[in-house]
């Protein structure tokens, strides 16, 4: 662990990131190096900045338990480019679809939002250690979420999808970034972003998560 962990900090309320910034600015091996309130702004700044740590709220722009997982991309968009971040998703709901996410993309840790700022403090020292705060329980559960359906027929859903698109699919399911799926199949990164979109609609979901549990059971059945 360097001698001062340099924490980048993602969340869309301006009081939780001045509350998490007093929090961490108390503690002399801890130093924020900046912040952000949207996706798009953490992918302009946290390369700049330069942190050991990004903490990243998974739901930004929503307080519901239906809200978005861009916090998710953001880790994984993140990590494509600066593998040496370490990414801890911070969130008010612990649910399967978003532990699922944050497995993919790539995250040392995900704590929920209810943790006391002592063990706060001690998760980002952990993981800036190279430490992992996804147990092999929660992974296990995430998993056995996107293996549910091995054994079982394909969804009707991906006879859908054409061969390029079900290669595409299956990159997602790896946790690629589009960037690394362009590279992957020669496309420019605005095709994979389109072809993507369609595979979500023909699909019938929302999220990338959700294509990549699809993407999981594609492999089951095909192997």
């Amino acid at each position: 662990m360097p001698e001062s962990v340099r924490v980048f900090l993602l969340d869309d309320h301006e009081v939780v990131r001045r509350g998490l910034r007093d929090l961490l600015e108390e503690e002399p091996d801890l130093s924020v190096v900046g912040e952000a309130g949207t996706a798009a702004e953490a992918l302009a700044r946290v390369p700049a900045a330069r942190p050991h740590v990004a903490v990243l709220d998974v739901r930004l722009g929503s307080a519901g338990p239906d809200g978005d997982h861009q916090g998710i991309e953001v880790c994984r968009e993140l990590r494509a480019r600066m593998p040496e971040l370490v990414c801890l998703m911070l969130t008010s709901f612990d649910d399967d679809e978003a532990l699922l996410g944050a497995v993919m993309a790539g995250a040392a840790g995900y704590v929920l939002k209810q943790i006391r700022g002592a063990d706060l403090v001690g998760a980002i020292r952990t993981v800036a250690a190279g430490g992992r705060l996804i147990g092999p329980e929660a992974r296990a559960r995430a998993l056995a979420r996107a293996q549910a359906g091995e054994g079982c027929p394909a969804p009707p859903e991906l006879a859908r999808l054409t061969p390029r698109e079900r290669e595409v699919l299956a990159l997602i399911g790896e946790g690629l970034t589009n960037r690394q799926i362009g590279e992957r199949l020669f496309l420019a990164e605005k095709t994979v972003k389109n072809r993507i979109s369609v595979i979500l609609g023909k699909l019938g979901v929302g999220r990338r998560v959700q294509a990549a549990v699809l993407a999981e059971r594609l492999g089951n059945v095909t192997e």
